[in-house]
């Protein structure tokens, strides 16, 4: 007998990109082990170019078997464009619907989601406390900083609301996933225990390069000698890819490529018209998208000045992979920062300033020694440090010490008293945080409806302290 997850997840495949992959490979990783039956609850296909994929549209809800994971999917807004409000009503749709229509299924034994959506967080919440079982999210952006951080219009005003719905959520958590360190003293002030913290980080969930990269190069139209920076991933307000076009304009020795989608491709698009060293590409397709990379002589990250601590970009375990020297365009003392300083595989800019990373640039593209030796490094530091093997046994470590505590009774949930009172409909969908954090006894539940049923030949893995340096 197997354990029955449901995994609350706005994202999911068919998307390649963002948070999705992280949900599917782990929800495949469970079925696949034999050591779960796993429900998905996810919204429809959208991202990174923020559409409903074409098969999707129209659809107002749908039950789709994916390698073995049963996936419900509801319908919810889709702003093509990012502003306070609309992110609003995307959380919003995305909560009415779940709660409308949950997904229909057996009791879980617990139900872990990924945060964001906030909603999605809230929904899983509100399903795990309805059967009793622990309620584990993982937390990949803070939603609240990144109100604030992001430069979205009206996000300020949204930042304060945004925290205490995240804080909410939050603390009615057994325990609470979190993809890097610097997230850890954030998640603590909103009232989570440290002692529920557990660091899950991110993997690489794309192999290295297999193609040549002067065939690959040719197959681009990118002659040789002229040097390549690549940024590949969504494009949105938070990255701040202007530098990027700032810095075509300044040099049109080196040829900028921004490859993806999002809400800013047609604003960066009009701001680089014209320039003949700045290209617009389509993602690529899975099976040759570490080639693309591998074919680029740099590759750049960038974030917004005002990104501090909201996120770790999830592009940088691919960037990694494929070997090539990176230029992080980000402020420094941020998760991002530390993650390049760890693995050592390029060199840290201030944000914002198109002149720096160039010199940047200029320096690993004028010493290809040194372009090389930091290149290499990437595939090493995911191989010691973010290989698909650890990532999936961190997150199912997880999964076993939540379950593990519930039947000792140690915690189906850390939330506090007021949490077990507003848990009517839609409870979770907004209202102050509550300053006395977990200072209250936690609430007890009763037992689950489904007791855990774990498969003979799967041993559960050994929880991750949140103060253990892990990639």
């Amino acid at each position: 007998m197997v354990t029955r997850v449901l995994l609350v997840s706005t994202n999911y495949a068919p998307e390649q990109a963002g948070i999705g992959p992280y949900a599917t490979q782990i929800a495949e990783h469970w079925v696949e082990s034999g050591r779960a039956e796993v429900h998905v609850l996810a919204g429809m296909p959208h991202y990174p170019n923020w559409q409903v994929a074409e098969e999707y549209r129209g659809v107002w809800r749908r039950e789709e078997d994916l390698a073995g994971v049963r996936v419900h999917r509801r319908r919810h807004s889709v702003p093509a464009r990012q502003t306070a409000v609309r992110r609003a009503l995307y959380e919003a749709s995305i909560l009415a619907h779940g709660v409308v229509a949950p997904p229909r299924m057996d009791a879980p034994d617990a139900v872990v989601a990924q945060l964001p959506s906030l909603a999605g967080g809230a929904l899983g919440a509100r399903l795990a406390r309805r059967h009793g079982v622990p309620y584990i999210p993982v937390v990949q952006d803070l939603m609240g900083a990144a109100a604030a951080q992001s430069g979205i219009r009206g996000g300020g005003r949204a930042a304060a609301a945004a925290r205490a719905v995240e804080s909410r959520v939050l603390r009615r958590a057994s325990l609470v996933g979190v993809i890097h360190e610097t997230f850890v003293p954030r998640v603590a002030a909103m009232g989570v225990d440290e002692k529920r913290i557990r660091v899950v980080p991110n993997w690489s969930h794309v192999s290295g390069p297999t193609r040549p990269r002067a065939e690959m190069r040719a197959l681009l139209g990118w002659r040789e000698g002229q040097t390549v920076l690549l940024h590949s991933g969504n494009m949105g307000l938070k990255q701040g890819l202007e530098v990027l076009v700032e810095a075509a304009r300044s040099d049109p020795s080196v040829r900028v490529v921004l490859m993806g989608d999002g809400n800013q491709r047609e604003q960066l698009a009009a701001l680089g018209a014209g320039l003949p060293n700045l290209d617009f590409l389509r993602p690529a397709e899975a099976a040759e998208f570490t080639d693309v990379l591998a074919a680029a002589d740099v590759l750049a990250v960038t974030q917004r000045s005002s990104v501090l601590d909201m996120s770790v970009p999830s592009k940088l375990t691919s960037y990694f992979a494929a070997g090539r020297p990176v230029v992080a365009s980000v402020a420094d003392g941020g998760g991002t920062a530390e993650e390049m300083r760890r693995a050592g595989a390029g060199l840290v800019v201030p944000p914002e300033d198109p002149e720096a990373l160039l010199a940047a640039v200029r320096k690993l593209a004028g010493d290809w020694d040194l372009g090389v030796a930091l290149g290499a490094k990437g595939p090493v530091y995911v191989r010691e440090h973010l290989s698909s093997e650890a990532g999936l046994g961190r997150i199912t470590a997880l999964l076993d010490e939540a379950l593990d505590r519930d039947e000792d009774g140690a915690g189906g949930s850390g939330a506090d008293a007021d949490a077990s009172r507003d848990a009517g409909a839609g409870s979770e969908s907004g209202g102050a945080a509550d300053g006395d954090g977990d200072s209250r006894e936690p609430v007890v539940h009763n037992p689950p409806v489904v007791h855990r049923r774990k498969a003979a030949d799967a041993p559960a893995g050994e929880p991750v302290p949140h103060t253990e340096q892990t990639g």
